[in-house]
Formats: C-alpha cells, structure tokens, sequence
C-alpha cells in the first residue's frame, strides 16, 4: 500500500504542470528561447505560475512604458540625458535589469530542461542559456558604456552655476522657465585657433548666435576677425583703459594685428589680469563684453570649440557633407607666398573627414575673410546635418571623447535641459546669416562704423529670411562681373543659410 502510494505521487510529479520529464531536449530549447523573448513565460511552463506571471505582467508593463514614453515624452528624455544624477540613476537601472532577465532566462531553462536529456542534451541547453545571457549582457554593457561617457561629456563641458566662475553670464538662472522673459538667447561661438606648433590662442571664428526662444529659428552673426577698436560697455571697467575701444592709432599693418579682434581673447586678460572679476576664461568674458557692445546684443554665454579638437569631432561623427564653390587650400601662408600642398576642389555634396573639414573651415591661402566666414558656417551646419539620432546611437563614445577635448563654456548644468528643448526648435527651425554690409559699415578701415553695425544687427534680427529672398542666381563668368550699372547690390538683412551653402560655383577652378 505504501509503496504504491508512493509510486502515484511520482508519476503526479511526473504528469505536472511542467511535464519536465517528458518534454524532448528540442522542445525544452524552443521554450527557453520563449521565455527569454517573453520573460515569465519559462516560469509559467515550468510550474512557477505566480511568479511567471507577476514577471510577464512586470516585463509587459515595462515595454509598454518604453513605448509611451518614447512616443510621447521624447523630450523629457532629452532634457533628462543632460542632468549626471539621471545618467547615473539610468546607468544602475540598465545594470539591474540585465541582471534581472538574465536571471529569468537561467531559472526558466532549469524548470523545462528533460531530466533524461543526458549530457549532451545539458551542453546544448549551457550553450543556448549562455547565447541568451550573452545576448542581453553585451547590448546592456554598451549602453551603460554610452550612457557614462555621457554623464563624463556633461561634468566635464558644463559646470553648475555655484562650482563654476564668469564675469559676464547671467547671474540667475529660472530653470522652470528660462526662456519666460527672454524672446532671444544670444550665444557667442569662438573657434581657438590654437594648434599645433601656435603660441597661445586665437580667436580665429567670432560668431553671434541669436535664438528666438519661441520658433527656435536662429541668426548667425560673423564678425570679422580684424576688427580693431572694438568697444566695451561703459560701465566695463575695461572702458577705463580702452575708451575708444581696443586699437592703437599710427601702427603699420603688421603691428595692428595684436590689436584685432582675434588678439583680445589672448592680450587682453594678459594686459589686465583679473580685472573683469573672478572667471575660469577671462578671455572669452572680455570678447563677450565687446561683442555684445559691439552688436547691441547682450551675450549670454559662449561655446568655445577648440580647432585641434575639430577633425576629431568630424571623424566621430563619420564626416561632415558640404557644398564646395571654389578651391579651398589645405596649408600653405600667404604672407610668404608658400602655395598649399594640396586642394579642396569645387563640387557638390562633398563628403570630408576630420583634416579636409578642418582646412575646409579654416584654410585662408588665396581666400579673404568673408569667404572663409562663410565656410565656417556651412560647416557648423554641416555638423548639424551629420548629428542625426542614428549617427549618435551608434557612434555616441567617440562623440562624446572628442566633445571633451573640443568644448569650453560657461553654460551651466542647470540650464542643459531647457537647452535641449530649445535645440529641438533650432533643429526644425530656420538658420539664417546675417549679411554685413562691408563698405558701408567699414569693416575692413582701422575705425568701422560700429553704430551702422548695431543696426543692421538689430534690422536682421526684426526681419525674417523669407521676408528678404535671395536674388536668383545667374551664371558668371570668371573674371567678369555681373553686377549692374546704376543699382544696388546691397545684400538682404538676412539670408537663409540653406542658400548660403548651397551649389553655386564660380567657375574658377585654376
């Protein structure tokens, strides 16, 4: 009696839910691969129904708050991949997780597996369980890796507002709403023109960026690099030591150089040491100050991106596509009449790594200010295109290695999340350039009109670039102007950056 008591309740096992027993070493595989692409399912199979479907139901309820939040609450993701706490917080979850379905996936195999399925029938299951656990590790190690470099980008870029100094940013900051009085924000980009083999640094690239804060459209203001006497408010205290602004009467054209506005970044706090205030880059306080002066802006902030750190960025990026007009040099010095070793030659949709985009930006031999200026910025919008989620997703690491070695600022973390939303408008919104007019302003005389530049700014900034089409364009002919007798070829306020950088070569390719 008692033994076949026995025997009933071994076959009741037997005949379980699981039907471990029973189950062929296929089919214990087949639902192991179940239970990995539906976690709990393997537990639920295997007898464990409570905790199966308190794990199916978590793991459902997780995916579909995936998708809700990644379909509708994009944005606060955005802002939230800019606060270190967060990143953190999302790097510890990733872990967790992981760990947690790897967990799963082991426990499930151990409930179907066949107990007659023999040795070989073990080393099959070992294998498919570790495939499995390989297979969520190896993505989960990746995006804890990118989710860190991230969280290294932002603490090293951008200090908050009590751990860092500036002499000329906003004091407060309303991180509910920063943009609630204030229709513009006004960013100064500088490009130090500090590489290899240079003696301190220039700011080779002065550009004004004014964000409506409402559209996001943005203007982009070039400031000429040899602009001498550049101003300052008067209640800088630099006033006191440059009244007329930053020049110096009866100097030859090589002397004026220290006294250009690509010199002030670097001779000035040399000059001045302090005298702004406490500051962690004196000299891009001082260019903010006799910018805003010199445009009736007030700045906000600067970006500096550091020219060495340039070809880098473009390579993480996988290269940058821009449209080339006329040859561009890679190398050469005009003032010793050394020709460039090599050429970017015109073309449409020219795709560049690190090194040509770099000269693309930079390279002066044969080329005055404006065309360069105007490479600049087609290279930040080049920039801007190749900055697409794919290209981020999948090349985040090398990215975020050279942000850190190409960006200075004195935005602070608190700010970053308003900023992310406000980039999102400048990604959709229109990007437009101002247009200076050079003689009439002379910008290029030892005392430019800077009065007629604060209102041209201010005349750009009230206008839009639909309000002011472009002229269409009319073949040239090399060497011959097209320009027509007894009319004006004043430019627009501003014109859309998009036919800035557009094709349209002049013809000289020699």
């Amino acid at each position: 009696m008692g033994s076949r008591s026995r025997a009933t309740r071994a076959k009741g096992r037997t005949a379980g839910p699981g039907h471990a027993r029973s189950r062929s070493v296929s089919g214990s595989l087949g639902l192991t691969l179940l239970s990995a692409l539906l976690p709990g399912v393997g537990l639920i199979i295997g007898g464990r129904r409570r905790l199966g479907a308190f794990v199916l139901t978590l793991a459902i309820g997780l995916l579909g708050l995936g998708v809700y939040v990644g379909l509708t609450r994009r944005d606060e993701v955005l802002a939230a991949a800019v606060v270190p706490s967060r990143l953190l917080l999302t790097s510890v979850g990733i872990c967790v997780l992981a760990l947690l379905w790897i967990m799963v996936i082991v426990g499930s195999h151990r409930l179907l597996r066949p107990a007659t399925g023999g040795p070989g029938g073990r080393a099959v299951g070992a294998v498919l369980v570790g495939l499995l656990c390989f297979a969520i590790a190896a993505p989960a190690a990746v995006g804890v890796e990118n989710v860190m470099a991230q969280r290294s980008l932002v603490q090293n870029v951008f200090q908050s507002q009590a751990d860092s100094k500036s002499a000329t940013r906003p004091k407060t900051v309303n991180v509910k709403d920063p943009w609630e009085d204030k229709p513009r924000l006004n960013l100064l980009l500088l490009g130090g023109d500090d590489g290899k083999g240079r003696i301190g640094v220039r700011t080779d690239t002065v550009i004004v960026a004014s964000i409506d804060t409402k559209t996001g459209d943005t203007s982009l203001i070039s400031m000429p690099r040899q602009l001498t006497f550049m101003p300052f408010p008067e209640d800088s205290p630099l006033h006191k030591f440059y009244p007329d602004g930053f020049g110096k009467e009866g100097l030859s054209l090589e002397g004026r150089l220290e006294w250009m506005l690509t010199a002030m970044y670097q001779n000035i706090p040399e000059a001045h040491p302090g005298v702004l205030g406490p500051s962690d880059n004196e000299g891009a306080d001082v260019v903010k100050q006799s910018v805003g002066e010199a445009t009736g802006l007030k700045i906000d902030y600067y970006l500096q991106v550091n020219l060495q750190g340039f070809d880098e960025m473009v390579d993480a990026l996988g290269g940058i596509t821009v449209n080339i007009n006329e040859k561009v040099a890679m190398g050469g010095e005009s003032s010793t009449h050394t020709p460039p070793g090599q050429w970017l030659h015109p073309g449409p949709n020219q795709h560049l790594n690190g090194f040509q985009a770099l000269w693309f930006a930079r390279g002066r031999y044969g080329a005055d200010d404006d065309q360069r200026q105007i490479r600049q910025r087609c290279a930040i919008k080049g920039i801007v295109d190749a900055a697409d989620p794919s290209t981020l997703i999948t090349k985040y690491q090398a990215i975020a290695k050279a942000g850190k070695h190409l960006l200075r600022t004195d935005i602070p973390q608190e700010l970053l999340p308003a900023l992310v939303q406000l980039a999102l408008k400048v990604k959709s919104g229109t990007v437009s350039n101002v247009n200076l007019d050079v003689s009439k302003l002379k910008l290029k005389y030892l005392h430019p009109d800077y009065e007629g530049l604060r209102e041209a700014v201010q005349k750009a900034l009230d206008s839009k670039p639909s309000d002011t089409p472009a002229p269409p364009k009319t073949p040239t002919t090399p060497g011959k102007s097209t320009a027509t007798p007894g009319k004006s070829t004043t430019p627009p306020p501003t014109s859309d950056l998009n036919d800035a950088c557009a094709y349209h070569p002049s013809g000289d390719d020699s």
